[in-house]
């Protein structure tokens, strides 16, 4: 059956075994979960920033600010937790999505006024 095929009566009527399809969430390590939240909240304050492509659609400063307020309070506050190794990237994508914030806001923040400053300090590039 491919994608396109429309399920039979019988196949309809078959649940999906979702204990086989996903993960039990408390066999998730702690960090995977901390690091795969912050990725989401990169992508999606990347998005918002309209750096997913060159003439995005999708800027929404606003939106932007919310979610680099999050991340930089999910990485400044999980830091200890996840290690180094884990932290240090995303400190970095951090500090890019405050440098991009700055770079395109139209009415720039006072150092340390900025999306996630009040977590992480002033960023400069």
């Amino acid at each position: 059956m491919t994608d396109a095929t429309p399920p039979t009566a019988g196949e309809a009527d078959a649940a999906p075994d979702y204990d086989a399809l996903t993960r039990d969430i408390a066999d998730v390590p702690a960090v995977e979960v901390i690091t795969t939240v912050a990725v989401h909240l990169m992508s999606a304050a990347a998005v918002n920033l309209g750096l997913d492509k060159p003439d995005s659609e999708h800027k929404d400063l606003d939106e932007a600010r919310k979610l680099i307020n999050a991340l930089a309070g999910l990485v400044t506050a999980s830091a200890t937790e996840i290690s180094s190794f884990h932290a240090a990237p995303l400190r970095d994508g951090l500090k890019s999505l405050q440098l991009a914030f700055r770079e395109l806001s139209v009415v720039p923040d006072e150092p340390g006024q900025g999306p996630g400053e009040k977590f992480t300090g002033p960023v400069f590039g």
